[in-house]
């Protein structure tokens, strides 16, 4: 599943950052002004938050890819990254359904929910079926005695006591 949400974040940075791209020289092109704007900072400030955003997705590419290769889930700054991705592409679902329709819509919720299952439900770290846990006895049965250190044992518990005959 991490495969699937490293691609499709990696395409929509792309989609964005051209998108973006796209309008800014359009903008550029036709002198547009809104509410008598320079038209050259709204087209230049379309192309620089086009490539801000897509660097931005195509990091949570990355960090979705890098999850699924380690096969481990994400920690420290990449799962604040997958985190704020997903309040983006709420953010973005709410505009869409408002401002541009119902598949934009679908796009977004999907993306959030990939996000969330990568977040919530990824089961990295397996354990290989044919290692066993350190403390359990072998076939044999346990044949030390109850109060005898394990190697597993917590080290903030003090070592038994000796006792005198």
């Amino acid at each position: 599943m991490a495969w699937v949400v490293a691609v499709v974040l990696l395409a929509e940075a792309l989609g964005v950052a051209a998108l973006n791209w796209i309008m800014g020289t359009l903008v550029d092109a036709q002198n547009m002004s809104l509410a008598g704007l320079d038209p050259d900072a709204m087209s230049m400030s379309s192309k620089i938050g086009g490539i801000v955003f897509g660097l931005y997705f195509a990091l949570c590419a990355l960090v979705a890819l890098l999850v699924a290769v380690r096969d481990r889930q994400p920690a420290g700054l990449g799962r604040v990254l997958l985190i704020s991705a997903a309040v983006v592409h709420g953010l973005l679902a709410a505009a869409a359904w408002a401002l541009i329709g119902l598949p934009q819509f679908l796009f977004m919720v999907v993306m959030l929910g990939l996000i969330v299952l990568l977040l919530v439900t990824y089961d990295g770290q397996r354990e290989p079926a044919a290692a066993a846990p350190l403390d359990t006895p072998g076939p044999g049965g346990s044949e030390e005695p109850e109060d005898f250190p394990r190697a597993g044992g917590s080290p903030l518990t003090p070592p038994a006591a000796p006792t005198t005959p």
